[in-house]
């Protein structure tokens, strides 16, 4: 038996929970929410990393849905909405494929029918545009987990790839952190500061996740993980799921993606777009400075590095499809997860550990957010409080 057999063998009983994927947005980018332009139950590999035939092929058991908007977009709030609406429409459209999922018990009822368990998170704290009430508004419309910021600061947290601007989290930060634990919304550092990360793990009394970030250690980047916030995780119960954008962990394409992102500007065009157009700038510029391309390997460093650092019981998967231009080999798309498996299984991982890395570790993490929250609902009401009320 192969290896990739026995990660079939494995990912049958235990699928993918993959912590981040921003077909929403692409969706929204491509066609404005036109599923019939891109009807997801056939191959739309053209198009998009993500289908539901390629999902199967992956293995995918589980799916947080990004309800990302850019963070340098006008009333984002409406647009997160759309987000969540879209989401909405794609259960609506795919019943038998996919299961709304609110709990760990859900995710679980899924897996046994055969389902892939469809969550939602909103990816950065401008979506609640400094409100408690919004963000209580989110968690009601079913998002399991804020990214606290995206690439840009938030009033109250700093992000990674900004300029530092409240040192972490203000006052009104922490309180969201806390009303998140309140309401049972996993707190999500990828893309915040480490300043960020540790201010979040003194407040937080849940488990805290990063939806799709990788080692710092392996590839020096600020969206990565720092070991000693990566070593928190054992006290903390949370997890850090890996992300297979090039950029972020192979140290190689640092460079090379800072000239590119050049590049799509000097074009007129956003850094992050992935349309056509995106794409057609994107490949003229690589044919002419040749793209460092990162591998299953390269991924799989990463997830030794982290299990040392932070132990098994504390990773997963969180791949950024349809929310990055490039992909490692081998891992393309959705259809690519058997082969970083297999990678693991050469590199000596047991089966018992790969099944928290599919599967257990996430369910167990949102199960035990919803066991705080439920506490904490015993104890106290919603925060009312104001960004201008705490942080003056």
């Amino acid at each position: 038996m192969t290896s990739l057999d026995r990660a079939w063998d494995l990912l049958r009983e235990f699928p993918v929970v993959d912590g981040h994927n921003d077909l929403p947005w692409a969706l929204r980018k491509q066609v404005t929410y036109d599923l019939d332009a891109r009807d997801i139950a056939v191959a739309q590999n053209a198009h998009l990393h993500t289908d539901i035939p390629r999902l199967r092929e992956g293995g995918v058991g589980a799916q947080y849905w990004s309800v990302y908007v850019r963070s340098d977009l006008p009333d984002p709030v409406s647009m997160t909405l759309e987000q969540i609406d879209c989401v909405r429409q794609l259960l609506a459209r795919y019943p038998r494929d996919l299961a709304p999922a609110l709990t760990a018990a859900d995710m679980e009822a899924a897996r046994a029918e055969g389902r892939i368990a469809s969550l939602m998170g909103a990816e950065g704290g401008h979506s609640i545009a400094n409100s408690l009430g919004t963000l209580r508004g989110l968690y009601a419309l079913g998002v399991r987990y804020m990214t606290l910021t995206h690439n840009d600061n938030v009033p109250w947290a700093d992000s990674a790839t900004d300029e530092p601007g409240v040192g972490g989290l203000s006052a009104f930060g922490r309180e969201v952190v806390r009303e998140m634990n309140r309401e049972g919304m996993l707190v999500d550092l990828s893309h915040v500061a480490a300043t960020t990360m540790r201010d979040a793990l003194d407040t937080s009394t849940a488990p805290v996740i990063f939806s799709h970030s990788s080692a710092r250690a392996v590839c020096d980047h600020p969206r990565n993980v720092p070991d000693d916030v990566l070593a928190r995780l054992v006290g903390n119960g949370g997890m850090a799921m890996v992300t297979f954008v090039p950029k972020f962990v192979l140290q190689a394409a640092v460079d090379w993606t800072a000239a590119a992102d050049d590049n799509m500007r000097a074009h007129g065009l956003h850094h992050l777009e992935t349309t056509e157009e995106a794409m057609k700038v994107h490949r003229a510029f690589e044919e002419l400075h040749p793209r460092p391309v990162a591998t299953v390997s390269t991924v799989a460093d990463h997830l030794d590095h982290m299990r040392e650092v932070a132990g098994v019981d504390h990773i997963g998967i969180g791949g950024d499809y349809d929310g990055t231009a490039f992909t490692p080999d081998g891992l393309n798309d959705v259809s690519g997860y058997p082969n970083l498996i297999a990678e693991l299984l050469d590199r000596g991982w047991s089966t018992t550990d790969l099944a928290k890395l599919t599967w257990q570790n996430a369910v167990r993490v949102l199960g035990a957010a919803e066991d705080v929250a439920r506490d904490l609902q015993g104890t106290r009401g919603p925060s009312n409080a104001t960004i201008e009320s705490l942080d003056g």
